[in-house]
């Protein structure tokens, strides 16, 4: 009974200074929880929860306020995650819905998961190697040159020229008619149909040895463009949302705020951070727990996102340490399933 009895101790603390932004004594507890004890026993049981590392007592403040610790029992074994109410779902899905194009869908789910929960938002785009081909464009632009148009089934596009090498029997750049071109086309995308882009140099290797001398010099270099594109870091965005929610009066921070905004400038540092959390469901890091010294004082709550039950990608929200942790784990969880929803597919 008496760690039950502690652990309500914990969660009343940890939700009173959410709301509150004070340290909680022993008095506050006692006037507004129905823990059902003395505040002598409270008291005692506030000792134990500090001698475990869950608690702790700021400055000379007769209150105390909870620690990473304390937050991460609060997440694992007290928090109640609420369901977003009715009229909030239906206007996430209606908000989502409205997007014009894959850009336009991905600033909406930022702006989306900010105004929930008046934190960062932070959405990464769909990864060109966890996605799949949906169609491959060849366009003539000029003699010996090509636009080589990749579309995947996330709806990103990714545009790129292409200069093709002589063919055999040709002086100059290749001349590819309407129709020599429609079957290499048509025989790129068929060898990509239904196969994530990692697989795909391999069927373009079959691609390059069907069409023959003729062609396989041209398709060689379509397909080692295509590679050559899916292969580049710098493809790799994320959008961020509600900066300026950080400088909100209930956001503190003891180092101030210019670390965690060099933080979030580190773009290549909070796409790894969101990799690392694209597991299954919604995770959670706390403090220290991020390993990244400008997010030592914010919390990280993620969830992937995709199509047909495949992880594309991950967004999440970034806040101080003290924020509401069901209340941002239902906003985001819900705009996940949204935006994997409406995406292109």
């Amino acid at each position: 009974m008496s760690e039950a009895r502690r652990l309500a101790v914990l969660r009343a603390i940890v939700e009173d200074y959410v709301t509150s932004r004070e340290p909680v004594g022993s008095r506050v507890l006692t006037e507004r929880h129905q823990l059902g004890v003395s505040p002598a026993t409270i008291r005692n049981d506030m000792a134990a929860l500090e001698e475990a590392g869950y608690i702790a007592q700021p400055h000379t403040s007769a209150g105390r306020i909870p620690t990473d610790a304390g937050y991460r029992v609060f997440v694992d074994r007290l928090a109640e995650v609420r369901p977003l109410s009715v009229p909030q779902k239906r206007a996430i899905e209606t908000f989502l819905s409205q997007a014009v194009d894959l850009d336009d869908v991905l600033v909406r789910a930022g702006r989306l998961i900010a105004q929930l929960t008046g934190q960062v938002a932070v959405v990464q785009y769909p990864s060109l190697r966890r996605s799949g081909l949906r169609h491959l464009e060849l366009v003539p632009v000029a003699e010996g040159r090509l636009l080589v148009v990749v579309i995947t089934d996330t709806g990103r596009v990714e545009q790129r020229f292409c200069e093709l090498p002589s063919r055999p029997g040709h002086d100059g750049g290749p001349r590819l008619d309407e129709g020599t071109l429609g079957e290499l086309r048509a025989r790129f995308n068929a060898a990509a149909a239904g196969k994530r882009l990692t697989e795909l140099p391999a069927a373009f290797v079959d691609v390059v040895e069907a069409v023959g001398p003729d062609l396989g010099g041209v398709a060689r270099a379509v397909a080692d463009l295509v590679i050559e594109t899916l292969g580049e870091e710098s493809e790799e965005r994320i959008v961020l949302a509600g900066t300026a929610n950080l400088a909100r009066p209930e956001a503190i921070f003891e180092q101030g705020l210019s670390p965690v905004l060099e933080a979030l400038e580190e773009q290549v540092v909070l796409l790894g951070l969101l990799t690392e959390m694209s597991g299954d469901g919604v995770g959670v890091r706390i403090g220290h727990e991020n390993r990244l010294d400008g997010l030592a004082e914010t919390s990280v709550v993620a969830s992937g996102y995709g199509t047909d039950g495949d992880t594309v990608a991950t967004l999440g929200s970034i806040g101080p340490t003290r924020m509401d942790y069901p209340g941002t784990i239902a906003s985001v969880r819900a705009v996940a399933r949204y935006l994997s929803r409406v995406l292109p597919g």
